[in-house]
């Protein structure tokens, strides 16, 4: 072997990344080496973050995910012996031996992956990819949308993104796949490379994993970190995070397969708005544009017939405080009204002929749009606009995997499988790049049921697609949402109570359902229409059911908000595995029932009907019962009661949670009085949480600094509990001052003193008295609760309590 070229340079980003992205302007520092086997390209995009571009004879370079951020470039230190190159950054040091050309990395003296083979290709250069070496107990998570458990090592699967219509409790390949892993040994590995392919993580060969695709990039993405949580962090530093959503996406959410009129959806609003059940926001399906599911796909109009007042009935959902969600797809029949339009726009992708590619599938025979093309985005961009500026306030992007894609399908930048599974990634950078363009003032709302790494950094909200309406489709939801949270996809959520098939309506599988919605990224009951998802559809008894829990999400509004500004600044998912509490603890990382909802609740969703009790996995640390306020303690998995009007749902000991009067939209959300409860134990000497508060509304609120932080903290000093509230910032309808209702949870006796900012208050024997008095105080004995009321308009106050 000879070594040809060493050197270290500044690598701009059209020489790295894909023509058909987002280009970054991204520099990072470089090290190229150039051997009779090939080159390798190793480029610094953070101290933590390395990336691996190998150029080999005969392998066709294809476009793939682009990376968002310009870090400031990195100081490498490079050393040579004999037999090896080593390269450090602050963070990484990769070994780099010279024949065979082989890569191993290294985070403070102690491996974390090694190439096996490394780059490798079969003779006719159709499959290429990468071998790396797993180590004894190193555990894989990752790999995208499957049901496979946590632990995906010793599987196969198919990186291609496939619906899986009615799936339950086993899928190797559905609508979003990932070539991304995180591994119990502290990296992330990225797999850079769009087109069809596979990842075997040990099921060929129990110590080797190997990425391979159809074409595309020889590339691949290593991530380190100090812990699980950085590592995400680090991971979406370089990938995109995701912009802060409109605080009503938060909201419930109307949504069937489908509304046929603007009678039958003015009417399901109007029933909500009668039951007194909070709603902010309804989906229509395909029955906008047709009024039948086959023959009309790609009108992406309203079908005037059935939608006689389109414009009028937005505003006055609007009015209402209801936001307009339409579905669009990618596909236009060749029978719909807009063909001959896309065709002569050059708006669908060709066949080999060179002319418009069309083919038959369930919905009718068809063409695709060609998203990557600058015809195709043109086109189906001034759609999106159309309806924006009627006043449609969100997106809802369905079947782009894409459902249906022939192999002999030509985009503009390949062929079908060397760019499918970043279809829905480039049509959601379509729709947001479209929407800071021309609606800036708007903060884009983008649902999607397929991407590819990076597609969250567009706003992309996606779910976990057509699950079967059954206690089987539900036992997976959390296991799902989790492993795409790690990727991520902080947003990621199920069609709440199922959506495919179910003869009969279950009722208590429908409960169970909802209860666990609350404590998901989004409430979106959706099905098939013959049974109702919406919950004002059903009997007196499980309205009275769930009514509280869809009341508890509106509370939780300020504690949720907080969730979403945490995972925008630092890519922390909202929904939580439980390894994140005790990373020494592995077999952690194989729970896939219990989880955390942001750092102070622990959830266990029911997934078996006629249950009495419901096991739960502790983390450690102390736990208090929402319900029933018993606290559990330890590492154990304990069985909790409930009863069909509750879930496990646990608070951990030195939590901080925020809340508000529950509304019937968020439009009227308000935090000038708030509620906030913390939950004491003799176990917690210190304790702190914040809030994050701002308009709603505002894109970059954030970057703005139009936004206000709240603060609380909590130090016993031998034997006084002592409370800070802090505030800071400002944006435009901030309250001045808050009615704040401290809630001591667990406060084991009546106190004897209490003080705000140094002044003695009132400690009440009634709550008449104390609802209706200011800066007074009530415990209540029975439920171990001190109330305190605060007039909170200092940017710092105190409370003290004996």
């Amino acid at each position: 072997m000879r070594l040809l070229l060493i050197f270290i340079a500044f690598l701009s980003a059209p020489a790295l990344l894909a023509a058909q992205y987002q280009q970054h302007n991204l520099q990072g520092s470089t090290l190229t080496v150039d051997t009779d086997e090939g080159a390798v390209t190793l480029s610094f995009y953070q101290n933590d973050v390395v990336e691996a571009f190998y150029q080999a004879k005969g392998v066709k370079q294809l476009p793939s995910f682009s990376i968002s951020q310009s870090p400031a470039d990195i100081a490498l230190r490079l050393q040579e012996t004999a037999d090896k190159l080593i390269l450090s950054s602050a963070g990484l040091t990769v070994n780099i031996e010279k024949s065979p050309l082989k890569l191993s990395y290294y985070r403070s003296g102690k491996l974390l992956l090694a190439e096996e083979q490394g780059y490798v290709q079969n003779a006719d250069n159709q499959q290429h990819g990468f071998r790396f070496a797993l180590t004894p107990g190193e555990k894989l998570l990752g790999g995208g949308e499957r049901v496979l458990g946590m632990d995906r090592r010793g599987q196969k699967f198919p990186l291609y993104n496939k619906a899986h219509y009615g799936y339950s409790t086993e899928s190797s390949q559905m609508y979003f796949s990932l070539p991304l892993l995180l591994s119990s040994n502290k990296y992330i590995l990225l797999f850079d490379n769009s087109a069809k392919g596979e990842a075997d993580l040990g099921a060929t060969d129990k110590d080797v994993l190997q990425f391979s695709a159809e074409g595309g990039r020889s590339s691949y993405v290593v991530v380190a970190g100090d812990s699980y949580p950085q590592l995400v962090s680090n991971y979406t530093a370089l990938t995109g995070r995701q912009p802060l959503p409109a605080r009503w996406t938060l909201g419930n959410y109307a949504s069937r397969f489908g509304y046929h009129t603007e009678v039958e959806a003015r009417a399901v609003v109007q029933k909500f708005r009668d039951a007194k059940l909070p709603l902010d926001a309804i989906v229509l399906d395909l029955y906008w544009f047709g009024p039948d599911i086959q023959g009309h796909m790609g009108n992406l109009d309203w079908d005037r017939t059935a939608f006689p007042h389109p414009e009028q009935m937005l505003a006055d959902f609007s009015a209402d405080g209801v936001n307009t969600i339409l579905v669009t797809e990618p596909f236009v029949l060749t029978t719909s009204k807009r063909w001959q339009q896309a065709v002569d726009a050059g708006a669908i992708a060709k066949g080999l002929d060179g002319q418009p590619k069309t083919f038959d599938f369930y919905f009718g025979n068809t063409g695709l749009i060609d998203v990557f093309s600058e015809q195709g985005q043109n086109w189906f961009w001034q759609i999106y606009q159309s309806l924006t500026e009627q006043g449609v306030a969100g997106v809802w992007g369905d079947l782009g995997e894409p459902e249906v894609h022939p192999e002999d399908t030509v985009h503009a930048i390949g062929m079908a499988n060397e760019v499918h599974n970043a279809f829905g990634h480039q049509w959601a950078d379509m729709v947001y790049s479209g929407m800071q363009q021309h609606f800036p003032a708007k903060r884009p709302f983008i649902m999607m049921r397929a991407g590819a790494p990076g597609s969250q950094r567009f706003g992309m909200v996606p779910w976990t697609g057509d699950v079967d309406r059954s206690w089987g489709g539900l036992k997976p939801q959390v296991e799902l949402a989790l492993t795409m949270g790690l990727s991520g996809f902080g947003y990621i959520h199920s069609d709440l109570g199922g959506f495919a098939g179910g003869e009969t309506f279950d009722k208590e599988l429908y409960i169970r359902w909802l209860q666990y919605g609350v404590f998901q990224p989004v409430f979106r009951p959706h099905a098939q229409e013959h049974i109702a998802p919406e919950l004002v559809f059903h009997d007196k008894d499980t309205i009275d059911t769930l009514r509280p829990w869809l009341n508890l999400r509106y509370q939780l509004l300020p504690y949720n908000y907080t969730l979403a500004y945490q995972n925008s600044v630092s890519g922390m998912p909202l929904m939580r595995p439980l390894f994140f509490y005790d990373e020494t603890n592995t077999a952690l990382l194989d729970e896939k029932n219990s989880y955390f909802w942001g750092d102070a609740f622990l959830v266990a969703p029911v997934t078996e009907p006629g249950v009495t009790s419901w096991p739960v996995q502790l983390p450690g640390g102390v736990w208090f019962d929402y319900f029933s306020t018993k606290r559990y303690e330890g590492t154990a998995k304990v069985e909790v009661p409930v009863t069909l009007n509750t879930i496990p749902v646990l608070v951990k000991a030195g939590s901080f949670v925020p809340m508000t009067k529950p509304v019937q939209s968020t439009r009227d959300y308000s935090s000038e009085q708030l509620t906030l409860h913390y939950y004491a134990d003799s176990s917690i000497d210190c304790a702190k949480g914040e809030m994050y508060e701002d308009d709603g509304k505002t894109p970059d609120a954030i970057a703005k600094g139009e936004f206000e932080r709240l603060n609380f903290y909590y130090l016993n000093d031998n034997g006084t509990q002592k409370f800070e509230l802090r505030r800071s910032g400002d944006y435009n309808g901030k309250p001045q001052s808050r009615e704040v209702t401290l809630v001591v949870h667990n406060q084991s006796a009546k106190p004897s003193h209490i003080s705000i900012d140094g002044r003695y208050i009132q400690l009440v024997p009634q709550p008449a008295r104390f609802a209706r008095l200011e800066n007074v105080a009530y415990y209540d004995k029975a439920s171990r609760q001190l109330s305190i009321k605060v007039d909170w308009q200092a940017d710092l106050t105190q409370l003290a309590i004996r």
